[in-house]
């Protein structure tokens, strides 16, 4: 089976969405499921207003039916709402190719923090964007529920993994006894980072990540260490080395950096809202509450190590099979459903070690 999935995010970016649909990938893979991205490097790009590191294509439609001619593919999902994606859509709605999209970003939230545009206008049109699809994958229930009270259709339950090979406790203190209190991600408006650093909290405050507001933010604390953009088992020590992890953000629609989090054994601290308000159990793998100073000196009381073994139900192959599913469901007619479960069923026996006479 052949998937095209066309992202605008893509590598050398890091956020939730790159890092998704790498290890979803790798995970389809394995179920001898042929993937290809259509992902901004096929194009001329040029750097996103606000937000020079991430750059935008500029896709033609010649070039994504080149693609698609080259791919095959026989199912497709947009990932994002950006030039790629609308130019995709544009195409499977020409060639009536059913196609199944995700919402990553609240961009109604985003634009109007930034730009003062009005959020009805950007919900509008991501409406229309995700009703053409055949299903639309979301990452939590409260999300789905949000969602389809704003008119959005086939809304698709969805989920996302975690490397515990990677992230899992590690007897190291990279920033000294603490207590130490963390935030990963982003340097952005959109993360409400400030509400963090302005906390009275004892101890340290550290902040991993890189963005837009790194600078201003590093010259307005001082006294906060700002360590820049790490990944691999650099990040994984610094989520380790840490006593509470501190997730102020109002606006994601998942969270992947709490689970980093709560595999490494750190309890969070966060706002009752979407995205933390669906992973975190209150009072066992972190503290929800509206008084975030609260929360993270609470959160310092509770169970490491019961924290990591939760973190556990989160599988990347589970997250794979579903989207797998979603997929199969929602852009594939029967006899097309019955034929890609063969060819998945076939190439996962072709991969089993063969019993010897």
């Amino acid at each position: 089976m052949r998937i095209l999935v066309a992202s605008d995010a893509w590598n050398p970016q890091v956020n939730g969405v790159v890092r998704t649909y790498e290890r979803i990938s790798v995970e389809l893979t394995k179920l001898g499921v042929d993937v290809t991205v259509l992902a901004p490097h096929e194009f001329s790009t040029l750097p996103c207003p606000t937000y020079p590191e991430i750059r935008l294509a500029l896709p033609g439609f010649r070039r994504i039916a080149a693609c698609f001619q080259s791919v095959k593919p026989d199912a497709v999902h947009i990932a994002t709402e950006g030039p790629i994606g609308w130019m995709t859509r544009r195409y499977c709605r020409a060639r009536g190719i059913r196609f199944t999209t995700s919402f990553h970003t609240r961009f109604p939230d985003y634009l109007n923090q930034r730009f003062a545009i009005p959020t009805g206008w950007t919900v509008a049109m991501l409406r229309r964007f995700h009703n053409a699809g055949a299903g639309l994958m979301v990452a939590t229930p409260s999300l789905g529920r949000e969602l389809e009270e704003l008119g959005f259709e086939r809304v698709l339950p969805w989920t996302r993994g975690i490397d515990t090979e990677l992230f899992h406790p590690r007897p190291v203190r990279l920033f000294g006894e603490g207590p130490v209190f963390l935030y990963v991600g982003r340097i952005a408006s959109e993360k409400n980072i400030e509400s963090f650093l302005d906390l009275d909290l004892p101890g340290r405050k550290v902040v991993v990540g890189a963005g837009p507001l790194l600078d201003a933010l590093r010259a307005a604390y001082p006294d906060v260490l700002f360590v820049g953009k790490k990944t691999g088992v650099e990040l994984a020590e610094c989520y380790a080395s840490a006593d509470v992890f501190v997730f102020p953000s109002r606006t994601d629609t998942f969270g992947m950096v709490l689970l980093e989090a709560m595999a490494s054994g750190v309890p969070v601290a966060a706002l009752p809202v979407c995205g933390p308000q669906d992973i975190i159990a209150d009072g066992v793998t972190g503290v929800l509450s509206n008084d975030l100073g609260r929360a993270a000196m609470e959160a310092l009381a509770l169970d490491r190590s019961r924290i990591s073994e939760m973190a556990g139900a989160y599988s990347w192959e589970y997250a794979a099979r579903l989207f797998l599913a979603n997929i199969t469901g929602a852009c594939l007619a029967g006899p097309q459903r019955t034929q890609a479960a063969r060819k998945v069923s076939l190439a996962n026996a072709a991969r089993r070690p063969r019993a010897g006479i």
